[in-house]
């Protein structure tokens, strides 16, 4: 793609990490966002080296696998899944990628990475996440979507607070907070921003993460 263009789709490398060493139902689990490109190729190709880019090798796994056109039709960790990884403690890493329309009309830069305006580091991304409890008391029915992404922090964090307003009068817990960097007690995760229970019992988390928050949370801790 041409340095400039505006394309009409983000490709965005998402990783999943579901934590089996600290509650063995696979409820705990996060998905954050690892890159962001702008054709399909591009983010495929970031995809399958996104664990190398925090600091991981395949020796650092117990198991790890990549999909590729020879072992598609036998890949058995999820048709969105590109790379899988499960490390020795139990946790499993999912890699994969997520296209979303480009609402900030971000143009095509080097490498398809988008340009950003000056002065902007990276992106911030607005992730849904809804529990069913219908479908599995523990929890780990789960089901997580970029519901945008934003150049500025504050739109990223107005964006995530109106996301789920319109239907405020309908849940039967609606909480929300001014701020992710404001103290006090707050139950529902460090960077989520509204967290509702729906009458029929779907628990619903809106966050807004950042791909150096990921590497921070993630990464491989150099001894």
């Amino acid at each position: 793609m041409a340095i400039g263009t505006v394309p009409d789709q983000l490709y965005h490398t998402t990783l999943t990490v579901i934590d089996y060493h600290t509650d063995t139902s696979g409820s705990t689990r996060n998905v954050y966002v690892l890159g962001t490109h702008t054709t399909l190729m591009a983010a495929k190709e970031f995809s399958i080296k996104a664990l190398h880019a925090l600091h991981y090798e395949p020796d650092d796994f117990e198991s790890y696998a990549v999909k590729t056109p020879e072992n598609s039709e036998s890949w058995s960790y999820g048709d969105g899944v590109i790379v899988f990884a499960k490390a020795p403690a139990g946790q499993e890493f999912l890699v994969g990628i997520d296209t979303k329309p480009n609402t900030e009309s971000l143009p095509a830069g080097r490498e398809e990475v988008p340009i950003l305006p000056k002065g902007c580091t990276h992106l911030h991304y607005v992730m849904q996440n809804t529990t069913d409890y219908n479908q599995d008391k523990s929890g780990a029915y789960q089901s997580s979507e970029i519901e945008g992404c934003y150049v500025h922090r504050k739109d990223a964090i107005d964006a995530a607070k109106a996301l789920l307003a319109a239907d405020k009068g309908e849940f039967a817990q609606y909480d929300e907070r001014d701020s992710i960097e404001e103290k006090g007690q707050w139950p529902f995760g460090e960077d989520v921003v509204v967290h509702a229970v729906a009458e029929t019992g779907e628990n619903y988390s809106v966050a807004v993460r950042t791909v150096p928050g990921a590497h921070e949370k993630y990464g491989k801790k150099k001894d």
